[in-house]
């Protein structure tokens, strides 16, 4: 029987930052993801030397590609990356050419909804597309106005067939409850983990929330 999965979501650290969190929580997390930010300051080496660090683990690349995406998902994947998003809102040829790219790879496409209007006529959409997960998302900013994305996880699990769901967004151990019992597929976390006093028992302890679901 398929497990939700727990991907911890790095954004605010260089490579050697990113290296030590992930030594600190790795037998607790299924995927780490390497963030935007880090992308944009460290480039894909950030994908390369996590990966190469953590061989067991799967890594995500966080591009939020909104065009090429076959090219971007080849580099990524060259690079050691196993899952590379996709932005919802991008064209059907963008997230189809992803989807063959990462077919050939051996990788997995991951669609964030974030910004998107019509929410369940899209994810049908995307969920047609092949792709392998579709990811409801409360960004910084939406997070910093007090949205979460529990009802839009309900809405997408409503509509999609194929793909995989999941949820992203100020997830944190007093609303990890709320969130596993919505059912999502995987569950990503970042500031709850990394931002947490002892980062090793906050993951433990959303872990063993993630697995008894």
């Amino acid at each position: 029987m398929y497990k939700m999965e727990l991907q911890l979501a790095l954004d605010l650290v260089d490579i050697t930052g990113a290296k030590e969190v992930v030594a600190e929580v790795a037998e607790y997390i299924d995927i780490v993801e390497i963030g935007t930010p880090v992308i944009i300051n460290e480039g894909l080496h950030a994908v390369k030397a996590v990966k190469e660090a953590f061989p067991n683990l799967t890594v995500l690349a966080d591009l939020k590609v909104m065009d090429a995406g076959g090219y971007e998902v080849m580099k990524a994947a060259e690079a050691g990356a196993g899952i590379v998003t996709i932005l919802g809102v991008s064209d059907d040829l963008t997230i189809s050419g992803a989807v063959a790219e990462a077919k050939k790879q051996g990788a997995r496409i991951l669609v964030d909804m974030i910004n998107v209007k019509n929410l369940a006529e899209r994810a049908k959409e995307v969920d047609a597309l092949g792709v392998d997960y579709i990811c409801v998302h409360s960004g910084y900013d939406h997070q910093a106005a007090g949205m979460n994305s529990f009802e839009d996880l309900r809405t997408i699990k409503s509509v999609v067939k194929q793909a995989k769901t999941a949820i992203a967004g100020g997830i944190k151990l007093d609303t990890i409850a709320e969130v596993v019992s919505a059912g999502p597929d995987l569950v990503i976390v970042g500031g709850g983990i990394t931002g947490a006093d002892d980062r090793k028992a906050a993951a433990a302890e959303i872990q063993k929330l993630v697995k008894q679901a």
